[in-house]
């Protein structure tokens, strides 16, 4: 597959904002994303130094390259996908600004390597990626890139989760990646049963739910205990949802106070009996 080095710039290159702030070429046309994007401002220089970071991935990956980067794989680099995510996620926690910047980078390194990794595979290439993102978020914001009018971030979520179920031909939206950690996996299906309008925690009160669980806990035993433990999961995650909290924070601040109290040690969770 030939890759453009010559700076060449595609059809959606022309109609988005580039190096200069704004868009300064010829008018575009009426009801076009060319045209709804005249004005937007961007970093100066945003499209070449990102360029330029393709460019540094494909030299790394070429003949005589770096030997670590060309003996990675799509299946090799994976982990450290996911790896840079909670460590994004982590630094966001702590509000270290500089550090989220740097694992930000790691992060869009990651989708520069896959991405460079699949061209030379013949199977995409980053345009296709940037593009990708690019007229889904053209196509999931009509209110902004189209007619439908909305006036709540609750609409915009229905409407996105509509055109995305539309779009995959989907009947429902309870669904996750198969690969998502349970916690994760049993927030993000509560959350979309609550959108589809099943949020028990909104008619009976969820503190009392919880309390009720825990005398249930109490009083089974063998495997019930198992299930009840797990209902008492699904309260919890109501309750932190409700605060505006989701599973991975949760995770992340359980980490930090058994790191605070030392309760972290050679791989294995400590209790700990103070608060």
């Amino acid at each position: 597959m030939e890759r453009d080095l010559d700076g060449e710039a595609g059809e959606r290159d022309r109609a988005a904002p580039g190096p200069a702030d704004t868009i300064d070429s010829e008018e575009p046309a009426a009801g076009t994303l060319a045209e709804a994007l005249v004005g937007v401002e961007i970093p100066a220089g945003l499209g070449s130094r990102f360029e330029t970071l393709a460019r540094v991935m494909a030299k790394l990956r070429s003949p005589g390259g770096c030997p670590w980067d060309l003996e990675q794989t799509p299946e090799k680099l994976s982990r450290h996908l996911l790896e840079e995510a909670y460590e994004t996620v982590d630094a966001i926690d702590t509000e270290d600004w500089e550090h989220v910047a740097e694992e930000l980078g790691d992060l869009l390194l990651q989708i520069v390597f896959q991405s460079q990794i699949a061209e030379e595979l013949d199977r995409f290439d980053l345009g296709v990626v940037v593009d990708g993102i690019t007229e889904k978020l053209e196509r999931r914001h009509p209110h902004i890139f189209g007619q439908t009018q909305v006036s709540t971030a609750e609409q915009v979520t229905v409407n996105w989760e509509r055109i995305k179920r539309e779009q995959e031909g989907k009947e429902t939206r309870m669904s996750f990646p198969p690969g998502l950690p349970s916690m994760m996996a049993a927030a993000k299906v509560q959350g979309q049963a609550a959108a589809e309008g099943f949020d028990w925690t909104a008619a009976d009160g969820v503190m009392e739910k919880l309390d009720e669980e825990i005398a249930e806990l109490d009083a089974a035993t063998g495997s019930g205990r198992i299930e009840e433990l797990a209902d008492i999961l699904e309260v919890v995650l109501a309750i932190a949802a409700s605060e505006g909290t989701g599973a991975a924070e949760l995770e992340a601040v359980r980490r930090r106070k058994a790191d605070a109290r030392g309760g972290f040690h050679e791989g294995a969770w400590l209790v700990s009996t103070q608060d």
